[in-house]
């Protein structure tokens, strides 16, 4: 138990996990309680960023050079991540007003904790949170469409049963996980 209590506070959890919930009242103070899409992906953009910066340790020559297997610690730790920016949401959804469809929720979870952790591999922890945040941008500009290439960009903003969606963020998910649990954060 030791070594996971100094594991969250030197990945700054408790903090991480304050600015999740204080982007999710945000949010839905914001919305007032609606079902619309974009704030329930903000939500959800928010707490990603917020987890994201505990991807990259305080010295990560140390997290390289260290005597544990580090790449089921990192794969663990993005997926926890993401699981907690879900939970957030869902909690401040079931306080009531009208809530996100599970799969909705769970689709932009993995999509942005994979983008999460290919931000910390390409930019290093610091800067993991710029991937989520900018391709959150841009497709909240997009105009909707059912063209595929719209859907590809517009994935965290499409209806749950979306294939393309649903495929982009699980092949974001998979290349992110795989990118940080085996190369970590970029020095």
């Amino acid at each position: 138990m030791r070594w996971f209590v100094l594991y969250a506070r030197s990945r700054q959890v408790p903090a991480s996990l304050a600015v999740m919930v204080a982007g999710a009242a945000l949010v839905r103070w914001l919305s007032g309680g609606g079902a619309d899409p974009r704030m329930a992906a903000l939500a959800l953009v928010a707490g990603v960023a917020a987890a994201s910066v505990g991807l990259g340790g305080q010295d990560v020559r140390l997290d390289r050079t260290a005597a544990v297997r580090w790449v089921p610690r990192r794969a663990a730790h993005l997926l926890l991540a993401g699981a907690l920016a879900g939970a957030v949401l869902v909690a401040f959804q079931a306080a009531g007003g009208e809530a996100a469809p599970a799969g909705f929720v769970v689709r932009d979870c993995a999509g942005l904790l994979g983008l999460a952790g290919l931000g910390a591999a390409l930019f290093g922890g610091q800067f993991a949170w710029t991937l989520p945040v900018g391709w959150f941008c841009v497709a909240f500009f997009i105009p909707p469409g059912t063209d595929v290439p719209t859907l590809v960009a517009t994935w965290m903003l499409a209806p749950p049963d979306t294939p393309a969606a649903t495929w982009t963020a699980l092949a974001l998910a998979a290349a992110g996980t795989a990118g940080y649990a085996l190369a970590g954060p970029r020095r």
